[in-house]
């Protein structure tokens, strides 16, 4: 098959707990408190927020609602600026990303959001980057393409802009792909 949809699933580690959200107006402090909460060793989960809660960042962090006042301490004394806190949001608990693969024979493209990567797979080196129309993508077209991926850094590390953090996501899958397995 030319095309490749795989459908990741994140379940909360109890299904039927409740779980809120983080909402952000600005994708870099989305990224800090993803790096805040994670180092304080939250298991939290970078998601889009539904429509209707959008209004700035398309990047909201996904965490149980009971550790919510212990995570909003964590994100003040670290100086992460965050917008609101949104209590039960319906449908959290099982978070969806759609990657797509297609696999050319020689390359390797994995498509995350609007951001794509492409891998020579004998030698394993980027040969392309795609997509998004965000202001560090350029720059992150220089830094990535001809470099191995095994040498590459994280886009996650370079870029600021959601269109950075697709590009991270379509970077571990195609990581994942040619290590020999798909990623959960």
């Amino acid at each position: 098959m030319l095309f490749g949809r795989k459908k990741k699933q994140t379940e909360a580690p109890d299904a039927e707990e409740a779980f809120g959200l983080f909402l952000f107006d600005e994708v870099p402090h989305a990224l800090a408190a993803e790096r805040a909460l994670k180092a304080a060793g939250y298991d939290i989960t970078l998601v889009a927020p539904p429509p209707h809660l959008r209004a700035g960042c398309d990047l909201a962090v996904a965490l149980p609602r009971v550790e919510h006042v212990g995570a909003e301490r964590v994100l003040v004394e670290a100086g992460v600026h965050f917008k609101e806190w949104v209590n039960d949001v319906e449908g959290i608990s099982k978070i969806c990303d759609l990657v797509t693969t297609v696999d050319f024979g020689e390359w390797l493209m994995v498509r995350s959001g609007n951001m794509k990567i492409v891998i020579e797979k004998a030698t394993g080196t980027i040969v392309n980057t795609s997509g998004g129309g965000c202001p560090d993508i350029p720059y992150l077209n220089l830094e990535l393409v001809g470099v191995p991926l095994e040498d590459a850094p994280r886009p996650k590390e370079l870029g600021y802009t959601l269109c950075g953090l697709m590009l991270d996501r379509a970077y571990l899958e195609v990581k994942a792909q040619l290590e020999g397995g798909a990623t959960e």
